[in-house]
């Protein structure tokens, strides 16, 4: 399903207040995140998720690829580039939750890619 919008973050100053304003607009449900600082959101169609700290952020859209290492390598021969953050926590929430990345296009535009779990 490469291409295909596989997930999206929320960047907001306090979890907690962004959560009450997006369940009361949409009522999605949220979960405790993998770094126990954001949240899991379940919309009807595509996961999501909210992290802190980040007040006034654009949403971060991630696109599904079979082979993050091919993606990536892709992403670099089209000439965009690769963040250096990591955004795939720990062992076992790449079990869970497959890989992330954030990249920029040509022309310097964000957009992230998302390997789903193996056996997803």
């Amino acid at each position: 399903m490469t291409g295909e919008m596989a997930f999206f973050e929320l960047g907001v100053e306090d979890t907690e207040r962004g959560r009450a304003f997006y369940e009361g607009l949409f009522r999605w449900t949220f979960e405790p995140g993998p770094s126990g600082g954001g949240f899991m959101i379940t919309t009807p169609n595509t996961q999501g998720g909210m992290h802190g700290g980040d007040a006034g952020a654009s949403p971060y859209v991630f696109f599904s690829v079979d082979d993050m290492e091919a993606a990536l390598e892709r992403v670099r021969d089209l000439g965009g580039s690769v963040d250096d953050m990591d955004v795939e926590g720990d062992a076992d929430s790449i079990a869970r939750l497959g890989r992330f990345k954030l990249c920029r296009d040509d022309q310097g535009s964000p957009f992230g890619l998302h390997q789903p779990p193996t056996g997803a």
